[in-house]
């Protein structure tokens, strides 16, 4: 029980063996006037106990070598009975007394009632019901990005593919650049490139806006206490599972947030795992490929993915945990969390315009710099004639030197054409770019030298009308979310884009086939292979150029390994 001084300020009772140690430290320390005038003895003596550094060396300084001899002496007493961890059995006293305190003062009253957050916790961190709950939950998430957004995405596509560009094409004619490296430059390289990657900004949006209300709700920290378990699989606990939830977003806030972590061995593991959870700037070429080659089952593709990254980030531990980082003790997982409540919608809008307007800035800066490489290399002929700006894609430079690759790395993988391999290779700037440069490379063939006949009047109201009907069609999608269709006999009348049905014939061309097959080891590929320059950079800051490179040779070997066991094991069991 505490003892009370005659000032009736409550004293702490540490137990006999260290009460007797602290009243010869405090002897010792009374003994020194520049520490005792300056703090209270008892005190600093259980500072001392705890290790405090700054406290030491002010001892140190103060010249005082007896309270120093009389420290260690107490050091080689106490720690047979504690062991090195005299600072635990402080710290487990305070708790005991205040827990002693709070039980003497606080009266519960009889049949209280379980609050509301207890009831749903019981369910929602339940040991078997956890884990499916947060799966149902990603897989409502994903089907709110790829079924309630893709109405907008359309929308955008085809103002970039006919209003945007008829006005652009109209004004080059007006000042006699059409049919030049400008109009191409403008055509196939901005708006091709920067545009094709901003069409996914409602998808990024969604996602963002499903991620920000499972945070602020305080779901999130559920999230992190039921994969406890399987976190601890491969030597990590549930506080792990924090920054790979960062990582859906994007990975490099996420190695950044492995900061949070005492540990540099967990810190150091959880950072080379994080690029396995798939962040959204691959979310735009998901959402490319299964609305080519899987229109009916696009959600469940892309949460198969998001799914595989997290089993991809156990597997890539364990193997970890039995080579590079071995065993250690492993610390219990404490976190406190926070009661639900309604999400705060200036919060909310906070979460998703930061992270969208983070990705807007990079397609006008490292996108619209990549695009413009890509658009160059593309615009210098290498063999078959053309000018500069002029030039057969097939004959350019960049067709030149993403061939190699396509012929020796990608064509066992099922994409070996250089139009696939020189999008991969320039997705390591972001993955973002893997969409713009598909979006230049199959377009650069098409007619950029003379505008439509539409006037600006016409492409206006085509602007605003799609937008209407985009807005329609989004409010008539949230029911099928849940598997309601209110509007049955409204199958829609879009016009297939050109962009999809030539990724699909040339799928359909270089895999002998197997354009499907092919197309899934492409997206597992993405998954899987080092994300960006920006996460490699941040690697490199928290944990140093020899774990960044182990990142990159093991990831992307992980994403070869992977694609090819899906296309050539597909081919031998006859899939695809």
């Amino acid at each position: 029980m505490p003892r009370t001084t005659r000032s009736t300020r409550p004293t702490i009772d540490y137990g006999q063996p260290i009460e007797t140690e602290l009243e010869k430290l405090t002897a010792a320390i009374a003994a020194h006037p520049a520490l005792a005038n300056r703090y209270p003895p008892r005190w600093l003596a259980i500072q001392l106990l705890e290790r405090d550094d700054d406290l030491l060396a002010e001892v140190q300084s103060a010249g005082a070598t007896d309270v120093l001899a009389a420290l260690n002496e107490t050091f080689d007493r106490l720690e047979p009975l504690f062991g090195a961890e005299v600072d635990i059995a402080l710290a487990d006293a305070r708790y005991r007394f205040v827990n002693n305190l709070v039980h003497q003062i606080v009266k519960t009253p009889a049949g209280t009632a379980e609050s509301w957050s207890d009831r749903v916790d019981r369910i929602v961190t339940n040991q078997w019901l956890g884990i499916p709950i947060f799966l149902g939950i990603m897989w409502f998430v994903f089907k709110i990005t790829t079924d309630v957004a893709a109405p907008m995405l359309d929308w955008i596509t085809n103002t970039l593919a006919g209003p945007i560009t008829n006005r652009t094409l109209a004004i080059l004619q007006i000042l006699h650049l059409q049919n030049t490296w400008v109009s191409s430059l403008l055509v196939d390289g901005v708006i091709a490139g920067v545009g094709g990657v901003l069409a996914f900004v409602p998808v990024l949006m969604s996602l963002y806006l499903a991620l920000a209300l499972l945070e602020d709700s305080g779901y999130m920290a559920r999230a992190a206490f039921v994969m406890d378990r399987f976190m601890r699989v491969i030597g990590l606990h549930g506080k792990s599972f924090l920054p790979m939830i960062v990582g859906f977003g994007c990975n490099v806030p996420a190695v950044y947030a492995t900061r949070t972590l005492e540990n540099r061995r967990d810190r150091i593991l959880t950072g080379l795992l994080v690029p396995f959870m798939s962040c959204g700037a691959r979310l735009p070429v998901y959402i490319l490929f299964t609305t080519i080659f899987f229109p009916r089952y696009a959600g469940a593709v892309i949460f198969g993915l998001y799914l595989l990254g997290i089993l991809a980030a156990i597997g890539v531990g364990m193997l970890l945990r039995k080579t590079l980082f071995l065993p250690t003790e492993q610390t219990a997982l404490v976190m406190e969390l926070p009661p639900y409540r309604p999400p705060n919608l200036p919060t909310v809008w906070s979460y998703i315009w930061e992270r969208t307007s983070a990705f807007i800035h990079n397609a006008w800066t490292m996108i619209l710099a990549a695009s413009l490489v890509v658009w160059l290399l593309m615009a210098i002929p290498m063999s078959g004639g053309g000018s500069f700006g002029n030039t057969p894609v097939d004959s350019s430079a960049f067709a030149f030197l993403s061939n190699g690759l396509a012929q020796t790395i990608f064509k066992p993988l099922g994409f070996g054409n250089w139009e696939n391999s020189g999008a991969l290779v320039t997705g390591f700037v972001a993955k973002e770019v893997v969409v713009s440069t598909l979006a230049q490379e199959y377009s650069a063939d098409d007619t950029t030298g003379s505008a439509v006949e539409t006037s600006w009047q016409e492409d206006l109201r085509e602007t605003v009308v799609g937008f209407g009907q985009a807005a329609v069609d989004t409010l008539k999608a949230i029911p099928l979310v849940v598997g309601i269709n209110l509007f049955p006999a409204d199958t829609g009348t879009a016009e297939p884009s050109t962009l999809p049905e030539t990724i699909r014939a040339e799928f359909e061309q270089v895999s002998g086939g197997h354009g499907t097959l092919a197309a899934l080891a492409f997206l597992v590929f993405v998954l899987l292979y080092t994300p960006c320059v920006a996460t490699l950079a941040a690697q490199r800051q928290e944990f140093g150029t020899q774990w960044m490179w182990l990142g990159i040779v093991g990831q992307t070997s992980l994403a070869w390994v992977m694609a090819l066991l899906i296309f050539q094991g597909g081919k031998l069991l006859g899939w695809g």
